[in-house]
């Protein structure tokens, strides 16, 4: 082997080899890496959805939520650290096009969590569950307005957009306003007073409001973008899959926020609400769940389209992650809920395809971390 050879492998083994220093880890953390925390969530409440789990492997998804909860307090705080030590390059994010998209990744990363916490936390914490559940999600449903709001509003003002360069990238901020509402359809029939119970799933289906007409209508524009300018370049690859994302969290949300809306509004004095949220909750379901399975079979061919000329790895490719799984447990549910054993093996499917994925997604981002070269923040190219 050549001493090149040789210097290039030490190299390769060097921890944060490719970052000039290991303060870059800081200097160039961005709301991508929340990403990492929505897909390991989201796995560990797809894999905790299926009965073969729970009978061999019970432990894994409580293991991954636990991961997400680290990963997630850990980038917290290198991202708070940026913008103490580096403030200046920190708000170059606002100006900018795509990095910017993905301030809606934090709270959908929290909301992720706090599903988690509902799901896995009541053997261990009991009461105190919902003690700290609540807060939260209060404080996620401040995030996750602010970011349908204040983004598109920068988008509006401040950056620079061509409809030849849109990506389904814009749907992130959007979407979060959904995700959260399902964390309140899940939360609100664990609370204990009434006023409390309504005010959540109120917020929630208001939430759902906010975000899916407006995301249909940016599903809207990408078809026609996509139409008209062809496919986004290979380093946004995945980007495809993120129509997924609204489609498969708003069925997922009609049939949760049906299930448990009916009953707190029966209590409130709408005494036909049960029947009326559980019939239009699934009929509703059942139309976004279609129009995302026209997204899912187009993006299959688009990957194996892009597979062929070669996909460079970057933080982009856990988007094929939380948008896969969050459509995985709307068709799970759905089969819950309608009965049907095709919905129920289908989203098992569904669930597998996501943990392969995650395997191989998860396995390169340690690999890119571990050499620094996924510490890459495109707001200070140039800088």
């Amino acid at each position: 082997m050549s001493e090149s050879s040789l210097l290039a492998v030490s190299t390769g083994l060097k921890p944060l080899s490719r970052l000039q220093h290991p303060r870059d880890v800081i200097r160039q953390f961005t709301p991508n890496w929340f990403t990492v925390v929505m897909g390991t969530g989201v796995v560990a409440l797809a894999l905790d959805r299926l009965p073969a789990t729970h009978a061999l492997l019970a432990p894994v998804p409580l293991g991954l939520w636990l991961g997400s909860v680290v990963l997630f307090a850990a980038f917290c705080l290198l991202y708070g650290a940026r913008w103490i030590f580096f403030f200046d390059g920190a708000r170059r994010i606002f100006g900018h096009s795509t990095v910017s998209m993905f301030f809606g990744a934090i709270p959908m990363a929290l909301a992720t969590l706090l599903n988690g916490l509902l799901i896995f936390g009541p053997p261990y914490l009991g009461a105190e569950t919902i003690r700290i559940a609540l807060p939260l999600w209060w404080f996620d449903v401040a995030l996750a307005l602010i970011c349908a709001v204040a983004i598109p509003y920068l988008m509006f003002t401040r950056q620079e957009h061509r409809i030849d360069q849109m990506t389904a990238v814009w749907l992130l901020p959007v979407v979060t306003a959904e995700v959260v509402a399902v964390s309140g359809g899940l939360l609100a029939p664990a609370l204990s007073g009434e006023s409390q119970q309504l005010a959540v799933i109120v917020t929630s289906f208001v939430l759902w409001g906010v975000s899916v007409p407006l995301a249909l209508s940016i599903l809207a524009i990408l078809v026609l973008r996509m139409a008209l300018h062809n496919l986004p370049p290979r380093e946004m690859a995945a980007s495809s899959w993120l129509s997924l994302g609204p489609l498969g969290t708003g069925a997922l949300g009609l049939l949760v926020l049906g299930q448990a809306g009916g009953p707190i509004l029966a209590a409130g004095g709408f005494a036909g609400a049960p029947e009326i949220l559980r019939i239009t909750g699934l009929i509703g379901a059942l139309i976004l769940w279609g129009y995302g399975a026209w997204w899912f079979l187009l993006s299959l061919a688009v990957t194996v389209r892009y597979l062929r000329a070669g996909v460079p790895f970057n933080l982009g490719w856990w988007g094929y992650i939380f948008p896969l799984g969050v459509y995985a447990l709307a068709t799970l549910r759905i089969g819950e809920v309608t009965e049907l054993s095709g919905f129920a093996w289908l989203g098992a499917g569904l669930v597998g395809l996501l943990t392969l994925l995650w395997l191989v997604v998860s396995v390169r981002t340690l690999r890119g971390a571990y050499r620094g070269e996924l510490f890459v923040s495109p707001c200070l190219a140039g800088a």
